[in-house]
């Protein structure tokens, strides 16, 4: 949505403010909030990422995630293709960070009035994403509910299964090291962030100024890296805890356990990365508490393996974890 006070005067000096992702409309504080409180009423199920299901010899696991406001970005080009392979993403990821293998999906198209060419673009992407995540799609649900949905929503729920020892422990060793992944881009979420900082002074529709893609929406729109393929090299080389660097960015490496994570070597951002930031003017530190900032998943395991795991991976050592709490990664503390 381009933001239409954008031009001279006044206006021109709101927008040099500091952009949080609260500002953008996101409190990440409240949104734990009302999570736990929601968790609080239903009870607690076990697992981390996904919850998990003892079914005798295996656990049963499932996972369920939407889109988000990438979908505005969608509408603005017109383009649902990649929409599919995040909603896929965003649970298959989830559910490998536990240790679980993917197995099954089911989507959630909500609109509010039935269009078949965004369906037939939707489905393209969940097709592609099945394949890339190597799960099968199962079934699903399209509901018309003009009074409740403006436009449309994309949710999901993803199938997992995993014997009861190939689970990670789940939570990382004071003296891991920490093996990190690249991402392909700013995946699914700080989408609300992302828009509100290009749309200051500039359309969806306007030319990338980096390299790549042909306009800002479509860099926003790179579909979400998916990292099942990930699983058996993890197990194989004894990764303690694995994060999915999603909502809520670095802090994710919290999940882990109540440790003191020390990233020295991460990935370097990618340039959808920077124009965000110079264009919203986000402090590094709140970039870092929202975006993955150029990595999108990060597994703890013990010294001796992680450069093994790095050789049989596109992973590369990225720091390590010791004992205290909270997470510093370029020169910030989280």
């Amino acid at each position: 949505m381009t933001d239409t006070d954008a031009g001279e005067g006044p206006a021109d000096e709101a927008d040099d403010d500091e952009l949080t992702y609260a500002d953008a409309g996101v409190d990440i504080d409240a949104s734990e909030a009302a999570t736990a409180a929601l968790v609080g009423a239903v009870g607690e199920s076990e697992g981390d990422y996904a919850g998990l299901l003892d079914i005798g010899d295996r656990y049963l696991a499932l996972a369920t995630d939407g889109v988000g406001t990438k979908l505005i970005v969608a509408e603005a080009l017109g383009d649902y293709s990649t929409v599919g392979i995040d909603c896929i993403a965003m649970n298959a990821n989830d559910l490998v960070a536990a240790g679980v293998r993917p197995v099954a999906f089911v989507d959630y198209l909500a609109v509010d009035e039935p269009d078949e060419r965004f369906a037939e673009q939707v489905g393209e992407g969940l097709s592609v994403g099945a394949e890339r995540a190597d799960i099968e799609l199962v079934g699903g649900e399209t509901a018309v509910m003009p009074e409740v949905i403006k436009g449309l929503d994309l949710a999901g729920t993803c199938a997992g299964l995993a014997d009861k020892d190939a689970l990670f422990p789940g939570e990382a060793e004071s003296g891991d090291a920490l093996v990190g992944f690249r991402s392909s881009g700013i995946h699914s979420n700080g989408l609300t962030l992302a828009r509100t900082a290009t749309t200051r002074d500039h359309e969806y529709t306007d030319d990338c100024p980096f390299e790549g893609y042909e306009t800002i929406g479509e860099a926003l729109l790179e579909p979400t890296r998916i990292y099942t393929n990930l699983l058996d090299p993890m197990r194989e080389h004894g990764v303690n805890a694995a994060a999915h660097v999603t909502g809520g960015g670095w802090t994710n490496l919290e999940r882990m356990g109540d440790f003191h994570y020390v990233v020295e070597d991460a990935f370097d951002p990618h340039p959808v990365f920077e124009f965000v930031q110079s264009e919203g003017n986000v402090s590094d530190e709140e970039m870092h508490r929202t975006f993955n900032m150029g990595t999108g998943f990060v597994a703890a395991l013990a010294p001796d393996d992680a450069e093994a795991l790095a050789d049989a991976t596109d992973g590369r050592v990225i720091g390590h974890v010791e004992d205290g709490s909270g997470v510093s990664i370029r020169g910030l503390d989280l």
